[in-house]
């Protein structure tokens, strides 16, 4: 069965599209008008090898946030909706990612209960546009929608572009590991028998 999944957002500051295949072979397309987060989502699509594209617009004039914060939305939801009850899955990924002078920590579970622990920083504004610190509003959102428990910890790097990257990367190489199906595990990997 495909694990697929398209998701529409349309409110009063953004309309937007997200569409996911799990199953894919990393490619990226499309663009929203926050050219830094679009950059780490095809890095982000590239390591997890999930297919990603996205597309609409927000309301940019005012803050990037409304527009990051429903991307996250979308591709939670997407992220939910293509994994289904989540049978077969590993549902647990983690990884060391290194960029340059920073070292990304992530752990993560698909476990159905929405929790984010961000200990990233410093923060900083990035190519004159982008806040760091929308990355863990980003994350936040995704968490909510997708059920996922992600830890991130990536203190004491010196370049905002790098601590952001080997984040996303990191937990792409995670969430790839996560959502692996293992023809051994019969239903979904929990005693309860549900997630």
């Amino acid at each position: 069965m495909a694990r697929t999944a398209q998701v529409e957002r349309k409110t009063r500051e953004t309309d937007l599209t997200v569409e996911v295949n799990l199953d894919g072979t990393g490619s990226y397309e499309g663009a929203v008008g926050v050219p830094f987060l679009e950059h780490m989502l095809e890095l982000f699509a590239k390591h997890s090898l999930i297919d990603v594209a996205i597309g609409g617009s927000g309301d940019l004039p005012v803050d990037p946030h409304h527009t990051v914060e429903d991307l996250g939305i979308c591709l939670g939801q997407a992220l939910d909706e293509a994994l289904g009850d989540r049978a077969g899955i590993v549902r647990y990924g983690h990884t060391l990612c290194p960029m340059e002078e920073v070292l990304a920590t992530v752990a993560l579970d698909f476990s159905g209960r929405p929790r984010l622990e961000w200990r990233v920083g410093p923060n900083g504004v990035i190519g004159g546009t982008y806040d760091s610190q929308l990355s863990e509003e980003f994350w936040e959102a995704v968490c909510r929608k997708a059920g996922l428990c992600l830890h991130v910890i990536c203190e004491g790097g010196k370049n905002y572009h790098h601590i952001q990257e080997a984040c996303f990367k990191g937990i792409a190489h995670a969430v790839r590991r996560a959502i692996e199906i293992d023809p051994r595990i019969r239903g979904v990997l929990s005693t309860k028998g549900t997630i």
